[in-house]
């Protein structure tokens, strides 16, 4: 870990670690404690980094701190109301939690703006399919 590291090396002016980066493949490795240490450290930097709230958003989603997942993805809202991502996360915690109104609001907005990358496709279809079963109209 890089803020490990560059804490025991007394750090480098140098070259600065890409936090950012080290939290993604924390959060790939499952080490969902230390990976939001290294999101921390990028918010630390820009407070509203987007980006970054949204992986602290699935971090804590993954660690069942569900309540924090829901603060951080409003957040993002707040500084860009058009995050694909974070309609689409928040979503399926509003599930969860049987908010369902509010729910569908977040997959209607998630489905108005998808994002056009091919991995999007399956949480598009998921989108898609769980809106059909909560309203009983069909999405397209």
């Amino acid at each position: 870990m890089s803020w490990w590291n560059n804490l025991i090396s007394g750090g480098s002016e140098q070259e600065k670690p890409d936090y950012y980066q080290e939290g993604t493949e924390l959060l790939r490795a499952e080490k969902f404690h230390e990976a939001l240490t290294s999101f921390r450290l990028v918010l630390r930097e820009t407070p509203n980094d987007t980006a970054a709230l949204q992986q602290v958003a699935v971090a804590y989603t993954k660690i069942g701190m569900t309540d924090e997942a829901v603060r951080t993805y409003r957040k993002v809202l707040e500084n860009e109301p058009h995050e694909p991502a974070a309609h689409y996360g928040l979503a399926f915690l509003l599930l969860q939690r049987g908010e369902e109104d509010e729910a569908v609001a977040h997959l209607r907005a998630f489905l108005a703006r998808p994002p056009e990358v091919e991995e999007a496709k399956a949480h598009i279809d998921h989108a898609r399919s769980t809106l059909t079963e909560l309203t009983g109209e069909e999405v397209t």
